[in-house]
């Protein structure tokens, strides 16, 4: 095992315990990867030896950050997106760990056959670390145990058509036999939170405008994700032991039940997403399919409504979603929203749009890492080894100058289709360099990748 040590300094470091930067030297063990040693001082020089020196000076470094919802989408729909251009996206936003979702591959992550064929397909691949969420469709309840006993996160599932015909949506009927397999397990079920019911469904308003962002607003409204927790939180009373997760909450009229949830003591966690924190509808012009996704982009008030949710804990952790398609399937030339395949690109953006709206809000980057690292690490069953800076724990950080602006234009784009809800945005906080168990995996003034390898594990 080799002694070299990777030994990163800066005036400016945020470590556990307190939202405040301090000054701060890290040491990482190149071979092991592992964090050896945290000193509360800024060291002026190298200590010589077998020593890479990083001297950050008044920039920032923060814990790598674990992104625990991103679809790449390998093998079946790599023209969509794909394991080598989405972690590259992924550690030039400061991103060290992603958590790969169950679909949009062909095949889906729902047996041990699949989750074996994706391993496979992203070896070599990975420019940061990679886990695996498996996937609950109907039917598939005895491949469940194996692939938690395989490494699988915890499993996904729909109470509302995918849009992909390979991963079926599940009724309360199948979750019955789902939950009851995972009880027992160290595991956790995400939910696709949209349930349509006597008094709402979804609805296709063919006779309105279907380039007007209002036409598809209305036609998923805020009551599909309520009917949905409801339910999830009906079924916790049965399966208290299985922790449930709410996968990206967009509807604040949910707030209330998931707060009287925690408040019977229920094992219920929740996430929301960058585009629900850093868009409004009030402001999305008609004929840009790039804004859609499901569920939607709500109003001014309903965005500031999750900002105190996630300010005072009832949400949990911010995750992308990067959900990504080919060009085509976004309907641009005749910017139809209503058939548009709805995701947002923007694997990479997530510090710099939290940084930039937080700040608006009062919120500070001990916070955003909070929300962005070692929550998610730990809603991904990461938190022994990802998500903040610890002895033991992986060498994982991001070297960032708080103060940089920039226009966010293709030139950005990492991800492997160049269009996003974000483009023309100006953004700060520019991630200099991104460090993946004591390697540099990205140097912004090396052109990002020049002269690198991918380095990223499957977890």
């Amino acid at each position: 095992m080799s002694n070299q040590s990777l030994v990163v300094t800066s005036q400016n470091v945020l470590l556990p315990g307190s939202d405040q930067l301090q000054p701060a030297t890290i040491t990482v063990n190149i071979g092991t990867g592992k964090i050896t040693e945290i000193q509360t001082v800024y060291a002026e020089r190298s200590p010589g030896g077998e020593t890479t020196f990083i001297d950050a000076g008044e920039k920032f470094v923060l814990p790598g950050l674990v992104d625990a919802h991103v679809h790449l989408n390998e093998p079946g729909r790599t023209d969509w997106e794909g394991f080598w251009t989405g972690t590259r996206a992924a550690v030039a936003g400061g991103i060290t760990t992603v958590v790969d979702m169950p679909l949009n591959s062909i095949p889906p992550t729902t047996t041990l056959q699949n989750l074996e064929i994706k391993r496979q397909t992203a070896q070599g691949q990975c420019w940061a670390d990679v886990g695996f969420w498996g996937g609950v469709i109907p039917g598939n309840q005895a491949n469940l145990k194996p692939l938690v006993a395989a490494g699988v996160k915890g499993f996904k599932c729909f109470l509302i058509e995918s849009g992909v015909e390979e991963f079926p949506c599940v009724s309360e009927h199948d979750l019955h036999a789902h939950m009851q397999e995972l009880q027992d397990q160290s595991t956790v079920l995400l939910f696709h939170a949209e349930l349509e019911g006597d008094s709402c469904s979804v609805q296709n308003h063919e006779e309105h405008d279907q380039t007007a962002y209002q036409t598809f607003l209305s036609s998923r409204p805020q009551e599909l994700e309520v009917n949905a927790i409801s339910l999830i939180t009906l079924l916790q009373e049965k399966y208290n032991s299985l922790r449930c997760h709410i996968v990206h909450l967009s509807a604040s009229s949910a707030l209330p039940i998931i707060r009287a949830a925690r408040s019977r003591g229920l094992n219920l966690t929740v996430e929301t997403c960058f585009h629900y924190l850093c868009l409004s509808a009030d402001d999305i012009p008609h004929g840009r399919p790039e804004f859609k996704c499901c569920p939607p982009i709500r109003s001014d008030s309903n965005r500031d409504a999750l900002w105190e949710a996630l300010i005072d804990g009832t949400i949990d952790c911010v995750v992308s979603d990067h959900s990504p398609c080919v060009a085509e399937l976004k309907k641009f030339e005749e910017g139809n929203i209503m058939t548009a395949w709805g995701g947002i690109n923007s694997l990479g953006f997530g510090l710099s749009l939290l940084w930039t709206e937080g700040r608006k809000r009062g919120v500070n980057l001990g916070q955003i890492i909070r929300w962005t690292s070692e929550e998610t690490a730990k809603h991904a069953g990461l938190s022994s080894s990802k998500g903040r800076f610890s002895v033991g724990h992986d060498g994982d950080l991001v070297i960032w100058d708080p103060a940089a602006e920039f226009k966010v234009s293709k030139e950005h784009f990492h991800f492997k289709n160049k269009f996003s809800a974000y483009e023309g945005m100006v953004l700060n906080g520019v991630v200099q360099q991104t460090v993946l168990r004591g390697r540099v995996a990205y140097d912004r003034t090396q052109n990002g990748f020049d002269g690198l390898t991918p380095i990223g594990k499957l977890l």
